[in-house]
């Protein structure tokens, strides 16, 4: 099946590459219910094939799990570069089929799709909309430094827009001028009434701003008012965002692995619901450590040629994602956990560089919460003991 947002093309070939079937179908239910029928008319063993595991295909693998057919899943990459291998230069949806087809038909190395729990996919949807908000906070706080460079830079030298306090001052006070003539004691009293903590030094902190700069520049007050908006705006998705950690919070809580998880040093409650929803949540598809860490990007591959051997690299095919996870884990183990730390030390003072030793110690501590998932086992740090003298 080659992917498609309104219409999938199918290609259905037997076990000596013959072609049996070509059909555009419409991603409907209807439609592709059809033509599960009509492929299981032909032969009831049928191994499936997608170049695309989410968003437009998400119904006919529905539909296929409902049926309990097996999926094999085909990055995209892998049917580009595999395209170059058949006749004919030209491209289209029944030759990208034919290929996926093929290539499903020879390889033995292929992965099947497995059906993610209910909880699993509740926070991956809950996921990758916090990251999109995350990301259009960043972007708008970059417009409002932008903006107020334009008219008022002292104040954005002097603010942290990424504190929640700074963004509110914004909502009532962004001019020299207006903020000389409200003083420090009045802008103080303001902020107090919103809650907004350190009152004071960011009272004071835009007063000296505000003495810095007695010019007023062409287009201030109209500036003045895209910053408002700016800034309400960043209020609006901390809002969205604190909804979020908190539905996150509850559905991750009920996943029956959420215990063991967040025991892990260094994973939190948003790092293990992306675990989760990166995973599936099933553990059952890694049938090792080795294999749930290549999965996360964090087990090197070989790349020897020749008389040279013993040269590693990260591999091109990974889960972005569950890399995060891992790399953000590890780094705050540092400050939680002594056995990481002594770890990172270690590969420290063997010449690794910070990176590289974090990606490392991110290695073994998969072992370790592979295992405990597998046991059900919550985390027990081991004491340390001390040198024999």
């Amino acid at each position: 099946m080659d992917i498609g947002k309104e219409h999938h093309h199918c290609v259905v070939i037997n076990e000596r590459g013959e072609r049996l079937l070509s059909r555009r179908v419409l991603n409907d239910e209807a439609a592709l219910l059809e033509l599960i029928g009509d492929v299981l008319d032909i032969d009831q063993e049928v191994l499936w094939a997608v170049d695309v595991n989410h968003g437009g295909a998400a119904l006919l693998i529905g539909l296929l799990l409902n049926h309990s057919q097996p999926i094999a899943y085909l990055t995209g990459l892998a049917v580009h570069r595999a395209s170059g291998t058949y006749r004919g230069e030209g491209k289209t949806d029944a030759k990208d089929a034919f290929v996926i087809a093929d290539q499903a038909r020879m390889r033995r190395d292929l992965g099947l799709l497995r059906p993610g729990d209910e909880i699993a996919v509740d926070l991956r949807i809950l996921t990758t909309r916090r990251t999109d908000l995350a990301s259009d906070r960043t972007r708008q706080i970059n417009r409002l430094r932008a903006q107020l460079l334009e008219f008022f830079p002292a104040l954005e030298r002097a603010l942290d827009l990424t504190n929640k306090g700074p963004v509110i001052l914004l909502t009532g006070y962004q001019t020299p001028g207006a903020i000389r003539r409200a003083g420090a004691k009045r802008i103080e009293t303001w902020l107090r009434n919103r809650k907004v903590r350190g009152a004071a030094t960011l009272a004071k902190a835009v007063l000296d701003a505000a003495q810095a700069q007695h010019t007023a520049l062409p287009g201030e007050t109209l500036a003045a008012d895209m910053a408002v908006r700016l800034a309400k705006g960043v209020m609006a998705l901390d809002e969205e965002i604190a909804e979020l950690d908190a539905l996150i919070e509850a559905r991750f809580h009920e996943h029956p692995h959420a215990e063991v998880i967040c025991s892990l040093p260094g994973m939190g409650t948003q790092l293990g619901a992306e675990f989760i929803a990166a995973t599936g949540g099933d553990m059952a598809a890694f049938v090792s450590a080795d294999r749930l860490a290549g999965y996360g990007g964090v087990a090197p591959t070989a790349r020897d040629s020749g008389r040279i051997s013993g040269n590693h690299h990260r591999p091109r095919r990974y889960h972005r994602g569950l890399l995060r996870v891992f790399y953000l884990s590890a780094m705050a183990s540092l400050k939680s956990c002594p056995a990481s730390r002594i770890y990172y030390d270690r590969k420290r003072t063997e010449g690794k560089g910070h990176k590289q030793a974090l990606i490392t110690l991110a290695r073994r501590r998969v072992n370790v919460l592979w295992a405990m998932i597998r046991d059900g086992a919550c985390y027990q740090s081991v004491p340390s003991v001390a040198p024999a003298v």
